[in-house]
This record gives C-alpha cells, structure tokens and sequence, in this order.
C-alpha cells in the first residue's frame, strides 16, 4: 500500500516530467514502472499510442468496470517557483493530469491488496486528452475489444468549487466541441486594380458576423440546449500593400451541450459559408480539428457516484447544466454504455484549468482513490488477496 506522502512525492514528480499529447513514453514508464509492485493479472502497454491499461482480475465472473486516468501536460509556461515546477521549458500539468494520475495509481496499490470479488477492473491511462484525439486512439486499438468495460468512470478536479466536494449530473456532463477552418480562395490582383482579382474580404467578414449569430438563430428555431461559437482567428491575404488578397481563413470554435446540437451547428455554418463564398465568385473548404464529442453519463451511472458520495461522506452537488469545457471521455462512456464522469473541487481559491500558476491539490488524492474505489465495490465487491476462502 502507497502512503499519501508517497503519493505526493509521485504527484511531484510527474509534475516536474511533463510530456505533451502523444510524447508521453517517460510518463508512461514511471506509471508502468509504480504498477509493477502491484501484480496486476495482465499489463497492455502502447494502448492507442503510449497509453496503459493494467487489469485486475475477481474471482468470479462478471462486469468490467474501467476507471480512466490521463498522461498528457500542456504547451503552457510554469509561473510557478516551487521546487517541484516543471524541469520542460513550455510544457507543464495544468490540467491537474499529475494529480489524476496519482490517484489512479492510489487504486492500483489498494487493487493489489484487495481484488474485486467479482468481474474485473481495468486502470487505464491514456494518451492524448488535450487534443481530443487520445481516448479515439484508445478504444480503436484492437487489443481494446478484450477490455471492453461494462461501467467507464473517471474524474477532473475543478477549481472554483469546495475542495473535496463532487459535482456530477445525468445525461451531458461535458459539452461536445471542435475547431472549424474555414479556407477560402479567390485571386489576387495588384492593389491598385482591385477589380482584377476576386477578394475574399466581404465573404470572409460575411461569414464572422453569421458565425457570431448562430447560436441565436438556433435558439429561435427551437433547436434543443445551448450553443456556442468563438471566433478565434482570422487572416486575410499577405502584408503587402501592393496587393490585393486572393485567400482568407476563419478559425472558429464550435460547442454545443449534445452531439446532435453540434451536428445541426456544422450543417448550418457550412452551409451559410458556402452560400456567402459562391455569391462572390470564392472556392470553400473546410479542416476540422481538436474535436470532442459530449461526455454523456449514463443515469446508473450517475447514481453510482451519487451513492459512492453518500457511503464515504463527501459532499456533492447535482448539476443543473453541463460543464462548458470539453472532454474526450465520452468515448468511454459510449462504449461501455454504463458510466460517470464527475468533476471534484479544487478549492474556489485555486487557480484556474491552463492558468499557468495552477497546481494540483494534494488533499485531493485520497478522496479521488475512495470514491472511485467505492465506485468499484458496488459494482465488483472486493476480495483480499490473503483471504483463505474458497
């Protein structure tokens, strides 16, 4: 069994290690490396990329229950000057993956020394959270058919909330979302004959100003939850002032609290754009990426959780809307079909997800590793390793 101070010192140093997305061999290593005085009953390394999965098998038959941890830091600069801040320039954990991390390692050490009774857990640690490209990664490796779960759970700490207390709902927990490209390309002309070329500006300021307006023209339609559009960027043509531009981008992100929501937003921002480029004489095209499809917990899901904050004491709150951000979590969940995800506090003092004086809280450790292993027992029960029962 890990003591908490050895539970931190892991957190501290995985915070001092950060990879980002899809480089994380040497996060990985020192998870497999913890893992190996656990004796899991089967180990897949490389899962989706760098990802990890260590099974632990019950002595009886029954669900697959699979608890999911991520490995990935983020392209962001520490402000922090505590001993452990980050060793990589640009790169540090201010998603509190470390601290999620540590956790799951937490249960991994309790799984050691008391199996399920039943079924099996598996411990999985994926690549690739901050892209939105990892948990898609994971479950379409083939060796992921064998680890098919029943139940998927998972947790992200959330500052602004009590330190400890638990947020969770049913059905959307977390907003699907992705990043649209919008190409667009005329033809350039010298600036002092405009008329000799074909300009995309009044399209691409067209496109902005009905980008900007979506989500109220889909409240009015009576299109069900809420919508979301962030223009992000956009460029027109070269700084060349002898020359009138031939090309523009728009970069937007779209969010919407369901999958079916974001569909209906990109059939109509597409459509619109491709009637705005045709009417000046513009070829279209579109890119799509850092794409998250909504985390939907299931209601037997939800009530797991629920009854896992009732049995330990920990406060918690049901949520009356989805949590804004985005997640690629809801991968999980719409594979094993039966699953949470919650969302515990950070402290409403704690800085906030990506500022780049965030910093895990320690204190969240073992209350993470006691719901989840709550979680587990309601579903798996347990079993000692040392029991002498038949």
């Amino acid at each position: 069994m890990l003591s908490i101070d050895e539970l931190i010192a892991l957190r501290k140093n995985l915070h001092q290690h950060p990879e980002l997305s899809n480089q994380e061999q040497e996060t990985a290593a020192r998870i497999l490396n913890e893992f190996q005085a656990f004796s899991p009953d089967e180990v897949v390394t490389g899962l989706g990329g760098t990802g990890l999965a260590f099974v632990f098998n019950g002595v009886d038959n029954g669900p697959t229950t699979l608890i999911r941890s991520e490995l990935d830091a983020l392209p962001i600069e520490e402000s922090n000057t505590f001993s452990h801040r980050s060793q990589v320039k640009g790169v540090s954990h201010k998603c509190g993956h470390d601290g999620h991390m540590s956790i799951v390692t937490a249960l991994g050490a309790e799984l050691a020394a008391h199996r399920p009774q039943k079924g099996r857990v598996v411990l999985c640690f994926q690549p690739a959270e901050e892209t939105g490209m990892g948990a898609i990664q994971v479950v379409n490796d083939a060796r992921f058919t064998a680890l098919k779960p029943d139940y998927a759970f998972a947790l992200h700490n959330y500052p602004g909330l009590e330190l400890g207390k638990v947020a969770v709902r049913a059905g959307t927990f977390n907003c699907a979302s992705r990043g649209m490209i919008v190409h667009l390309k005329g033809k350039t002309s010298h600036a002092a004959h405009p008329e000799n070329g074909i300009s995309p500006a009044n399209a691409m300021c067209q496109i902005i100003q009905e980008l900007n307006h979506l989500p109220a023209k889909l409240a009015q339609q009576g299109v069900e939850g809420r919508h979301w559009v962030t223009v992000i960027h956009a460029k027109l043509g070269e700084i060349a002032f002898g020359t009138a531009p031939g090309d523009a981008v728009v970069m937007v992100t779209l969010r919407s609290e369901s999958n079916e929501g974001m569909h209906t937003l990109i059939a109509q921002a597409e459509a619109f754009s491709c009637r705005l480029a045709e009417q000046e004489g513009l070829s279209i095209s579109f890119e799509y990426d850092d794409v998250f499809q909504a985390s939907v917990n299931s209601q037997k899901g939800h009530d797991l959780v629920v009854r896992a904050c009732e049995s330990t004491q920990t406060d918690f709150v049901l949520l009356d809307e989805p949590m804004r951000w985005s997640e690629d979590f809801g991968q999980f969940t719409a594979t094993a079909k039966e699953g949470a995800m919650f969302a515990l506090g950070s402290g409403q003092s704690s800085p906030q997800l990506h500022n780049p004086d965030y910093d895990f809280p320690d204190a969240l450790i073992p209350i993470g590793k006691t719901l989840f292993l709550n979680i587990i027992r309601q579903i798996n029960g347990t079993h000692s390793v040392n029991s002498t029962d038949p």
